[in-house]
């Protein structure tokens, strides 16, 4: 059973920084496609960040130039380091995988980002 748990969420200020981690239970590179996506409240949940398994990465438009995603296979995680956070940047974030065409969620990490 594949397993992806998220940490690292928590409340920020504007402008400040959070990193948010996703450990998985199968290497990194086993999987397609990790990605974050993130839902607010009232809202859909929308893509935020894709890494794929040779490396390449694509961002909303909302977060380009803040947002960062990469990978550690040893450590097995992926990253999302958030900077220059802003009120609507908001949510719970999930951890998305894509394995052998099977789709795995984490169980999501609120960020709050409020004064």
């Amino acid at each position: 059973q594949v397993q992806l748990v998220e940490s690292g969420g928590g409340l920020v200020q504007p402008g400040g920084s959070l990193r948010l981690s996703c450990a998985a239970s199968e290497s990194r590179f086993s999987f397609n496609v990790m990605a974050w996506y993130r839902q607010a409240l009232g809202k859909e949940r929308e893509m935020v960040a894709i890494l794929s398994s040779v490396g390449s990465t694509r961002y909303a438009d909302s977060v380009k130039g803040r947002f960062t995603i990469s990978g550690d296979a040893a450590k097995k995680t992926v990253y999302l380091q958030m900077n220059t956070l802003k009120p609507e940047d908001t949510a719970v974030y999930f951890c998305y995988g894509l394995l052998s065409g099977n789709v795995y969620w984490g169980q999501g990490t609120q960020v709050t980002v409020s004064s």
